[in-house]
């Protein structure tokens, strides 16, 4: 139990350290930039290898492709709230929001698997989500609703979440079916396709320019090799 602990907290330091350096520090657009599409990258490369790929070979494709397609859904409808709703918060709410829907499957699998590759995943999880708090929490620092400690306070909370999931799917061990966690990887491959085409890389465009693309490459190159 310690160490299923351990490994989630894991994950959730660099969320909450990233989302600290973007409240605290006013990062330059192209630095950002540059952040978002590496970690649109290696979000890209987990996606596909450490989430659907799994999923594909353990479900038929009718099962993987439904719950792939209800992931992206749940995403898009939530975000499209978002920016009705949160005004200038939207691109850093969205993407915290992405995070979460990703991250509850990520560390779910992450629980079952300890021992059986449980650190490769737990690298993938925590190079692919960092940038991604960065982005957020920069998008957040401007909106004059929440300021820097709700802000703060928010990423805390999705971390103790995903700490608290790693736990719990270790505890639960062979009551979580195969079938069970094969098609939450679905969903979760879903919803980070969904916030990467609708959120995250249209934002690292506008703000980077055309040679994002590189920094999405090597994102995509760095995941593989962790991986």
């Amino acid at each position: 139990m310690l160490t299923a602990a351990l490994y989630g907290a894991a994950t959730a330091v660099p969320l909450v350290v990233g989302a600290a350096a973007g409240l605290r520090w006013r990062i330059p657009q192209a630095a950002l930039a540059a952040l978002m599409s590496f970690g649109a990258g290696t979000m890209i490369a987990a996606a596909s290898q450490e989430l659907f790929g799994p999923a594909f070979e353990a479900l038929d494709a009718v099962r993987a492709g439904i719950a792939l397609l209800g992931g992206a859904g749940i995403y898009v409808v939530l975000s499209h709230l978002l920016d009705r709703r949160a005004g200038t918060s939207a691109v850093g709410m969205g993407l915290l929001l992405g995070a979460f829907l990703d991250g509850v499957p990520e560390n779910t699998a992450l629980g079952v698997s300890l021992g059986e590759g449980g650190l490769a995943l737990l690298v993938a999880i925590a190079v692919g989500n960092t940038p991604e708090a960065i982005a957020s929490a920069a998008a957040l620092r401007d909106d004059e609703r929440l300021g820097p400690r709700r802000g703060l306070a928010l990423w805390a909370a999705v971390g103790v979440l995903l700490t608290l999931v790693t736990v719990g799917a270790h505890a639960a061990g062979g009551a979580v079916s195969p079938a069970a966690v094969a098609v939450a990887q679905a969903v979760a491959g879903g919803a980070t396709l969904a916030v990467l085409s609708d959120t995250l890389l249209p934002e690292a465009y506008r703000e980077g320019g055309w040679w994002v693309g590189i920094a999405t490459a090597l994102g995509f190159w760095l995941a593989f090799v962790l991986g």
